[in-house]
């Protein structure tokens, strides 16, 4: 074999281009191509991407790193429960990860295959049988169907219209004092303009989830945004 030096550098990769190697268990020389090695990249989650894990979905006899429970060929969109891993198939824990997760967003995609997908909130997460925590979720949107044996992302998901809504409210008539009744169902942040748009600071008080009441050292009209 010449220098490798002396051959031509290809910057346009294919998935048949292949390189020589050896194997890991007898040493002997193999061609490894570029889609086998991105595939294994994928499948053993050894790109770390932020809030996303890799399961295999294995319908009869899952071991670590599989989900089972939804019947083979289940569509996405049906699917309200299922046994998961304790461990993806990189053999990383998720138990801390996905328990913080109950209450989010997730979303579940085939791998290669993003038009397989499902949109999910997390319900619940609790302990099933050893190694398995049963996932429960209730079915936002998606598309397709699983499949036996193939590789799944799970991952944090949050469309843009599902964001914490802003209320706006308008105070038309000069008050130090301004009652407001926004339902958001929760303790918003606030901020507070007067009708020159320039922010005026206050005492908040929240009397419940819904209603705060907002005070100022001196009257005046304008805006409050809460979200």
């Amino acid at each position: 074999m010449a220098r490798i030096s002396s051959y031509p550098y290809d910057i346009t990769v294919q998935d048949t281009d292949a390189w020589v190697g050896s194997d890991s268990v007898n040493r002997s020389t193999k061609q490894y191509t570029a889609k086998a090695v991105a595939e294994y990249l994928n499948i053993k989650g050894k790109i770390s991407i932020s809030a996303q894990m890799v399961f295999k979905y294995v319908a009869v006899n899952p071991k670590a790193g599989d989900f089972s429970g939804p019947a083979d060929g289940s569509a996405m969109t049906g699917i309200t429960t299922m046994q998961l891993s304790t461990a993806d198939v990189s053999g990383q824990d998720v138990i801390a990860f996905m328990t913080y997760l109950v209450g989010s967003n997730i979303l579940i995609s085939e791998q290669n295959n993003i038009s397989t997908f499902g949109h999910f909130l997390i319900d619940s997460y609790t302990v099933s049988t050893a190694g398995f925590y049963t996932l429960n979720l209730t079915n936002i949107g998606g598309n397709g169907n699983l499949t036996d044996l193939l590789y799944y992302d799970f991952a944090v998901f949050q469309l843009s219209s599902q964001q914490a809504p802003t209320f706006i409210f308008t105070q038309g008539v000069a008050s130090a004092v301004w009652n407001v009744s926004h339902n958001l169902g929760k303790f918003p942040s606030i901020s507070v303009v007067d009708t020159a748009n320039t922010v005026v600071t206050g005492q908040y008080e929240y009397t419940d989830n819904n209603n705060v009441i907002l005070t100022f050292s001196a009257g005046f009209a304008g805006k409050a945004y809460l979200n």
